[in-house]
């Protein structure tokens, strides 16, 4: 298997959503010293997706560091007719998201840190149920894992096409 091709996110029109905003205290001898911690997922709306997480003493540039590592985590999904071509189950630390495909015209049925990653990544219709925690961090990690265990039909009929081949010979 091949490795993964790097996807350039210049040439890219990527639209950015943040997903959460956490802020941390540190106590310290003076008081407490905030920070901020910022989920940003970035996508083109055509299968194209990244995610990324900033730490900052601010929030603007909490959100500038999300966003540069998103863009680096670029990866693409596979769509079919604004949905995904079959069900998968995606799973990170106490989160599990049961992903299905949806017919045209039901729109995105998910949870919150579920839908901005489904939204960006291009998807229009889509039904989600989200198990365990309801961390955004988990579950956007679950989602994305989720999403990156799709594969295409064709490449599936190829794989077969080719284990049949070496069988008969």
């Amino acid at each position: 298997m091949s490795l993964p091709q790097r996807i350039n996110p210049n040439e890219l029109d990527l639209a950015e959503r943040i997903v959460y905003i956490n802020r941390v205290a540190k106590v310290v001898k003076g008081g407490r010293r905030f920070s901020f911690s910022v989920i940003v997922v970035v996508g083109d709306s055509v299968g194209h997706i990244g995610v990324g997480l900033g730490k900052a003493r601010e929030v603007p540039e909490a959100i500038r560091k999300a966003g540069e590592s998103a863009r680096k985590n670029l990866f693409t999904i596979p769509l079919m007719n604004g949905t995904f071509p079959h069900e998968t189950i995606g799973k990170y630390g106490a989160a599990s998201v049961l992903l299905m495909p949806a017919s045209e015209g039901t729109g995105i049925i998910a949870g919150g840190a579920c839908r901005m990653v489904l939204e960006v990544a291009g998807i229009r219709n889509a039904l989600t149920k989200s198990f365990g925690t309801n961390n955004p961090h988990n579950l956007v990690r679950a989602t994305l894992r989720g999403l990156k265990s799709l594969r295409h039909p064709e490449e599936v009929l190829r794989e077969r096409a080719a284990s049949d081949e070496a069988v008969s010979q």
